[in-house]
This record gives C-alpha cells, structure tokens and sequence, in this order.
C-alpha cells in the first residue's frame, strides 16, 4: 500500500504570508494597550514633575515624549510648531538643570501647561499615527540619541543641558 506524502504547510506559515501580515501591521496604530501603558507612563511623569516629586527619570519620560511628539508631527500625524518645540525645550532643559542642582524635579504652572498638550498630542499620535511612523519616529529619536552620544558631555564642556533631537 502505497500512502502519497503531501507536505502539510499551512499558507499562515508560507514566507510571503508572513511578510505581507507584517506589511500590514505597519500600516494600524498601535495596539490600544500598548499604546494605554505608553501614555499611562508619561502623564504619571508629568503629575510627578507637577507636584515637585519628579526625578531624573520622569524628567527624561518627558523630554522623550516630546521629541517623539516632533518627530511624528514632521510625519504628518499631529501639529507642532517650532516655537512650541523650543518653549518646551527650555521648560525641560531649566527642569533637568534645576534637579541636577537642587535636587527638586518639577514644572511651573506654565511649564506643566506645555507639556500637558505635549501629553495630549502624544496620545492622539499613539492612538492614530500606523506602526510605521512610529518605528520611524522611533528610529530617527535613537539615532539621535547615539549621535549626542558621540559629542562631549555637557557637564565636561560646562554647557546647559540641551536636547538636540
């Protein structure tokens, strides 16, 4: 009795299956809970630095929010003027020198303000902007992070803090 070996592939397993559910799953937002904990993180940033009890960790949550937040508007997804770039560059660059010196994280009034339409804007862009922008926004913010990486650190040259995404 002869038995014809068939091979069982399933087409969920075949290469250009695979490749092309990857495809798109660039082109959705992120999922809903990932994108829940990511937004969870950086308004209990922003609360910390509201209430003085920030640290330099919180402090970076929102500087990184912010960069992304630039970044994915230069993509398309959201609107982020240079000034308001700039403004809360400053806010976050005088928070990270005011608890590298003294030791108390926070933001004014004004600067909480900023960065809560940062928070805001971040949201609506985890929320719509496709896993694409994201890796993309995602990949030019590392990229500058190893770029400053190779530059002098500023405690060694006497500068300011800066973010120069």
């Amino acid at each position: 009795m002869f038995r014809l070996m068939t091979r069982n592939t399933h087409y969920s397993q075949r290469p250009h299956v695979t490749h092309a559910r990857r495809g798109k799953t660039l082109l959705l937002p992120m999922p809903r809970p990932a994108a829940d904990e990511l937004s969870l993180q950086v308004h209990l940033a922003l609360d910390a630095m509201r209430r003085g009890k920030g640290n330099v960790s919180t402090a970076q949550t929102l500087c990184q929010a912010m960069i992304l937040v630039g970044l994915l508007a230069d993509l398309g997804y959201g609107e982020a003027t240079v000034e308001q770039m700039r403004s809360a560059e400053n806010v976050i660059s005088a928070a990270f020198d005011r608890g590298r010196d003294s030791g108390v994280w926070r933001l004014d009034d004004d600067g909480f303000m900023q960065f809560a339409m940062i928070a805001t804007m971040y949201d609506e862009q985890l929320r719509r902007a496709p896993m694409s922008a994201m890796a993309e926004a995602s990949n030019r913010f590392a990229g500058s992070v190893r770029a400053s990486r190779s530059r002098p650190s500023p405690a060694l040259s006497g500068s300011s803090h800066r973010i120069n995404p």
